[in-house]
């Protein structure tokens, strides 16, 4: 983001995605007075943290990681080093794969084979098509780059026995497991005890300072431990990041339910504006996805018109498609979208896409 760019979003009022403008005020508020500092990830709240995070996902244990990167490496070598196996089956839009510099192959040894198509989700399918062992198979629940898709509940069952049939681990990249729960109407640990591993983060939904939780059986867990030491993860002081994880823990997770519905509303409110297409429709988490009927410089310009003249912020830009007429936006449900009626919320998107950018009526 340009300082121009700060600067018109600083003095917006209203905001479109997620819980807001992350401030360094807002996430130190997140963290306790009475915080107990860990020493080297061990004591105080990131103890705390763990065992709250290991109830909540009905495994024995828990460890603290910075990031989900390491997280989720450390714990796909444990599972491969234990089965002596290589090989780790994802989706091809796994963020292993497209974002972390081909870390699990370079660091860590590993293999991987994605499963089906980049434009849907894995199916068992696509899984007893591969006859190569694996280590393990990876699902991401729900998978972001598909606005947040996740398959029915009898599918990811199968799936999950698939896996264990063929020697391989579960394990579930649960970044945003909390936004899964409320699409499936289950309690995270519902979902979790199909897995064998499951990584949970704290930055997203949750709107905390950076940090994450991998759970599973305590052996396991206690490798991923020594890997974090290994990767230079175990900081001498943990307890900021995971004093924020907690609290904001403890204070959205029981609002995914209205986050979701509030997601649905606005997708229901989208579904008669030319030129919007939600993606899926209708949300299957508080999340959703919208393909939107412009050109990159016009988002640009109708995004800065809605926050100079109407002070509502949205993204300065957006992603572009194949197609170069068409957008894409990635919308987070949280605090600050359900301060904004969904009628609101309509009025926006019929904005960003109309020609010359016309703002909606001033906001409440």
């Amino acid at each position: 983001m340009t300082a121009d760019e700060a600067a018109l979003r600083d003095q917006c009022t209203h905001f479109l995605s997620g819980h807001g403008p992350v401030t360094a005020a807002g996430l130190l508020a997140s963290i306790p007075a009475g915080t107990i500092p860990d020493r080297y990830g061990e004591g105080g709240v990131v103890a705390e943290l763990e065992a709250e995070v290991a109830g909540l996902l009905g495994k024995p244990a828990a460890a603290f990681l910075p990031s989900g990167t390491m997280a989720q490496q450390s714990v796909l070598r444990v599972h491969a080093d234990r089965r002596q196996r290589r090989t780790v089956i994802f989706h091809p839009m796994c963020h292993l794969d497209r974002h972390e510099g081909q870390a699990h192959q370079r660091l860590h040894g590993l293999t991987g084979r994605p499963a089906g198509a980049p434009d849907r989700l894995i199916t068992l399918d696509d899984l007893t098509g591969i006859a190569e062992p694996a280590a393990a198979l990876l699902i991401e629940l729900p998978q972001r780059d598909l606005g947040g898709q996740q398959p029915d509940w009898d599918d990811l069952q199968a799936q999950v026995q698939w896996a264990g049939s063929h020697g391989a681990a579960a394990h579930l990249d649960g970044a945003r497991l909390w936004e899964s729960a409320a699409g499936y109407g289950r309690p995270p640990d519902q979902i979790a005890a199909l897995f064998d591993t499951v990584y949970v983060s704290f930055y997203k939904g949750i709107g905390a300072l950076p940090g994450c939780c991998v759970a599973g059986p305590a052996d396991v867990v206690a490798e991923v431990r020594e890997w974090r030491k290994r990767m230079g993860g175990t900081l001498f002081g943990m307890w900021p990041n995971a004093a924020s994880a907690l609290s904001c823990l403890r204070r959205r997770l029981p609002l995914m339910p209205a986050y979701l519905s509030h997601a649905r509303a606005i997708a229901a409110g989208l579904r008669d504006v030319t030129g919007v297409r939600v993606v899926p429709d209708p949300p299957q988490a508080p999340m959703m996805h919208l393909l939107l009927a412009t050109t990159p410089g016009g988002y640009a310009a109708a995004a800065r018109q809605l926050a100079a003249e109407q002070r509502i912020w949205v993204w300065p830009d957006a992603m572009t498609t194949a197609d170069p007429a068409v957008q894409r936006v990635e919308l987070s449900v949280g605090d600050a979208t359900c301060a904004l009626p969904p009628d609101q919320v309509r009025d926006i998107f019929a904005a960003l896409v109309a020609p010359g950018g016309a703002a909606p009526a001033p906001a409440g």
